[in-house]
């Protein structure tokens, strides 16, 4: 009787037990998050969502991050994950073209992301459709040296056009100052400066419309914003060509330049010279187009299912709970990036908090980045056009039609 009764109660045990593991579920989550940063807000969000949701395991696979560019077009072909980490705008195009990412627009109705995630629905939009989930970006504008400011007679507040930067420029001539400072050695830094001049003088939809390839670069649209750019080149550090983004960033902290188009990951950078809180400043890029909706540079990271994921309504839960405010408010304060969430907080920092108001606020779009939203052929083409602009101006036509035979063989 004891030997039947133990097995009647191991029985019972293994007919609860076995569906119980039955509900067991996993997600499978392929990131390039390997730098320490990524890699700890990662493992939190995994965390969090396995806490709230114990019924579903997450496996992750993490590649370091220039091995993941390769071996996503890998794995969505041959072994496809539930979830993949990319990039948003252009970056995402080619994988939504060929079918590999799946619309999920109503993951984005369904948790009112139009609104909550609206500074990057045009970033994440493609034919009317939404193609993932945004949760970090980190903006690019102008920082600049406030006791170089104070030096020259400057007030920073007064600047709110490109015509206003422009006479600010004369001013910081005459002090000694360079305006504008830049380090175009590794080309891409000043793909920021175009990015931003575009943006303002043409608008978002034809920046995406160039970067795409439709439309010449030698549409006069496109001359115009050279045209503007050509305004600041005679208050341009003249070595620029000569030096990285981080000479620059010693121009600056030294004084000896004013202001740098960047992105915020250089505040570090500024700090370590020895700016503080009280004499770094940030601006958003001056209106140019008067009337136009304003755009942003802010490169955005995102959050994808594949065609070929085997567990998609788990993996939509996840989107859902990782476009969340809070959630978007504690991964980033380990990622020291913006939230996307218009209601997530970003704490004290000035430079995140000035960040963070200014995208939420953007209401014409948020761009990528030049080397971002364009194939790299293109971009790297582009940038060296950017920079033999800046050394030689003159050559601008030149420079434009042979652009110009680069797009027509890029995008054929």
């Amino acid at each position: 009787m004891k030997a039947m009764k133990t097995f009647a109660v191991a029985a019972l045990i293994a007919s609860v037990a076995v569906p119980a593991l039955a509900e067991q579920r996993t997600l499978v989550f392929n990131t390039d998050a390997s730098d320490p940063a990524p890699k700890a807000a990662f493992e939190q969000l995994v965390a969090d969502f396995e806490a709230a949701y114990p019924e579903i395991d997450v496996v992750v696979n993490t590649f370091d991050h220039e091995g993941y560019k390769t071996a996503i077009r890998n794995f969505l072909t041959a072994d496809s994950p539930d979830l993949a980490n990319w990039y948003a705008g252009n970056r995402m195009r080619p994988f939504v073209e060929v079918g590999q990412f799946i619309d999920v627009s109503d993951v984005w109705a369904e948790n009112g992301l139009y609104e909550s995630l609206g500074s990057a629905l045009s970033s994440m939009t493609i034919d009317g459709k939404q193609w993932g989930v945004p949760y970090t970006y980190y903006q690019w504008g102008i920082y600049y040296n406030k006791d170089a400011y104070a030096k020259a007679g400057v007030d920073a507040a007064s600047i709110k056009t490109w015509d206003d930067f422009i006479s600010a420029c004369e001013k910081f001539q005459a002090a000694g100052i360079d305006c504008l400072t830049t380090g175009s050695k590794a080309l891409w830094p000043i793909a920021g400066i175009f990015d931003y001049l575009d943006l303002r003088t043409n608008g978002y939809d034809f920046h995406m419309q160039l970067t795409s390839g439709d439309i010449a670069w030698t549409d006069d649209r496109v001359k115009a914003v050279f045209a503007e750019w050509a305004k600041v080149l005679p208050y341009t550090t003249a070595n620029h060509a000569a030096i990285d983004w981080q000479d620059a960033v010693s121009n600056i902290v030294q004084g000896s330049a004013a202001n740098y188009v960047i992105g915020n990951f250089a505040v570090a950078a500024f700090k370590d010279g020895g700016l503080t809180n009280d004499n770094l400043g940030f601006m958003q890029f001056p209106e140019i187009t008067p009337g136009l909706a304003r755009a942003e540079e802010a490169p955005t990271d995102t959050i994808h299912i594949p065609a070929g994921a085997k567990n998609v309504e788990d993996a939509k839960l996840f989107l859902a709970f990782l476009a969340s405010p809070e959630v978007q408010t504690k991964m980033n304060g380990t990622l020291g990036q913006l939230p996307i969430n218009s209601g997530s907080s970003v704490g004290d920092d000035p430079y995140l908090a000035a960040g963070f108001e200014m995208l939420s606020t953007a209401d014409g779009g948020i761009a990528q980045f030049f080397d971002r939203d364009a194939p790299a052929e293109m971009a790297k083409a582009g940038m060296e056009g950017f920079q033999e602009f800046m050394v030689k101006p003159e050559r601008l036509d030149d420079i434009l039609e042979r652009l110009e035979k680069v797009r027509v063989r890029v995008y054929q």
